[in-house]
């Protein structure tokens, strides 16, 4: 009667431990058992690493992310004027204020979208494809800069 008793109160006893801030299978310190299989339901994949593609395409982000600002600062330098209310109160700041904002808050959100990339938002589009759209988004505006300096000089 005594095991018993010691094994339902055992059950009962809530033995898990609080969810930390950092977490370090998502910051790739700590390894989990399973790799590319899902942690959750049938709702989002939360995975110990991540696809290849997938950090290509955050660190592409952001490296394109830095050429704007670099281009950015270019076309201001020869007579551009920027359309971005928060860009332009930055730069006048500072142009180390609106590279570090620039880049702390697109590197913040590709992380952000990496880490939720198979949460679908709505009708079947995931956060997956949230982030090759930003991608795709930076070439064309990368391509619209270049041309902008060209058209300049």
């Amino acid at each position: 009667m005594t095991n018993h008793t010691a094994s339902i109160e055992q059950r009962l006893q809530d033995r898990r431990s609080d969810i930390s801030f950092i977490c370090p299978y998502q910051l790739g310190l700590k390894q989990g058992r399973r790799i590319a299989t899902r942690r959750a339901g049938s709702k989002a994949a939360y995975v110990d690493r991540y696809s290849w593609q997938l950090v290509f395409c955050c660190l592409a982000i952001v490296l394109l992310s830095a050429s704007d600002a670099f281009l950015t600062l270019n076309i201001l330098a020869n007579g551009g004027v920027e359309l971005n209310e928060l860009m332009a109160t930055l730069i006048d700041d500072g142009t180390q204020k609106f590279v570090f904002f620039k880049l702390t808050l697109t590197s913040l959100a590709a992380i952000f979208l990496v880490i939720h990339h198979d949460l679908q938002i709505f009708s079947g589009f995931r956060c997956r494809q949230i982030l090759y759209l930003i991608l795709l988004s930076y070439f064309f505006l990368i391509g619209y800069e270049l041309a902008l300096l060209w058209v300049i000089g």
